[in-house]
Order: structure tokens, then C-alpha cells, then sequence
């Protein structure tokens, strides 16, 4: 039982689904982020010997989608996603108990993420509705999540934040 399975049955949907491994974005960590038919999709470079965590998300060719920098000297935890599609910021925010994430996107709406971030149980908002679900309830391996991404939102972008959100948490 795991994303295959669960494919098989919401297949009408158009939902995407990815396979995601648990904190090992560390400097100098690259790893791939397979779609759901377990073809390599996406690729997230950790670039080592910088001065600020920095990862490179590219596409299965190798060509790169989204540059995601850690921000410092700021209030608040946050990376920049740099993009040609548009720039997001993504920041813990300040206020409340559990943990939430604010994503603001240049020329968008911007996005939340809230839930069990730590777990990688959690959801991605855009006014309220939910663009994209976090979950390890779907693998029965270890160290690994799944994302669900809604029809027509942006992939890349919706995995550059749960990068993010990943390197964000595991500090």
C-alpha cells in the first residue's frame, strides 16, 4: 500500500503525486523527487560550501526550475525562492503555537502551510482552499512523504516550498 495504490484509486482526479525523502537536505545533499509512476521528476541539488543553505531544484533533463536560498539576519526563519516564473518568500510565522508557514508569492496570491510541519503532515493554502496535501501516512518506508498537488497549480513551485519547509524545520 502506498502512492501507487492510492494512484489506482483517485485516478480520474488529475491530482499529481510526488515522493519526497525526509530531512536529508543537508549542504552538498542532492536527491531526486520521483512522480507517481516512480520516474525521476524533479532533482534538488544542495549546494555545499556556502555561506547560506542553498539548494537548486531542476527538472528530470537537468535544466533548473527554482533556486532556494536561506535569508539571514532576519526576525524571522526564511529562504527565497528564485524562479523565472516569479520569486516566493517563504517565513515562519511569528505568532501561534504550532508551527505555520507564510508564503508569499510576487505577482500571485500567496500561500500558507499549516499542520504538523516536523511530521510532514500538513496542507498548502491559497485562501482557503487547500492547493497541495503533505503526508508520510502514504509510505509504510521510512523517510519518506508524499505530496499531492491539486489540479493546475504550479508543481515546481509547490515542491521548492515543501523544500523549504523541509530545511526550515530540520535546523
Amino acid at each position: 500500500m502506498g502512492l501507487r495504490d492510492r494512484q489506482r484509486r483517485d485516478d480520474a482526479s488529475g491530482v499529481q503525486r510526488y515522493q519526497m525523502r525526509e530531512k536529508l537536505l543537508s549542504i552538498g545533499d542532492d536527491y531526486w523527487i520521483e512522480d507517481e509512476s516512480g520516474d525521476r521528476a524533479f532533482k534538488v541539488d544542495g549546494k555545499a560550501l556556502r555561506l547560506r543553505d542553498t539548494f537548486v531544484l531542476e527538472d528530470a533533463s537537468g535544466a533548473e526550475v527554482a533556486k532556494i536560498q536561506e535569508r539571514k539576519l532576519r526576525v524571522r526563519d526564511s529562504m527565497n525562492i528564485e524562479r523565472a516564473a516569479g520569486n516566493a518568500t517563504v517565513h515562519k510565522a511569528l505568532i501561534g503555537i504550532r508551527d505555520r508557514f507564510k508564503i508569499d508569492v510576487d505577482g500571485g496570491d500567496d500561500l500558507s502551510a499549516h499542520g504538523n510541519l516536523v511530521d510532514h503532515e500538513y496542507t498548502i493554502e491559497r485562501d482557503g482552499d487547500k492547493v497541495a496535501e503533505v503526508s508520510k501516512k502514504w509510505f509504510r518506508v521510512r523517510d519518506t512523504y508524499g505530496v499531492e498537488i491539486a489540479p493546475g497549480q504550479d508543481d515546481a513551485l509547490i515542491l521548492a516550498i515543501t523544500v523549504c519547509i523541509d530545511a526550515l524545520t530540520s535546523d
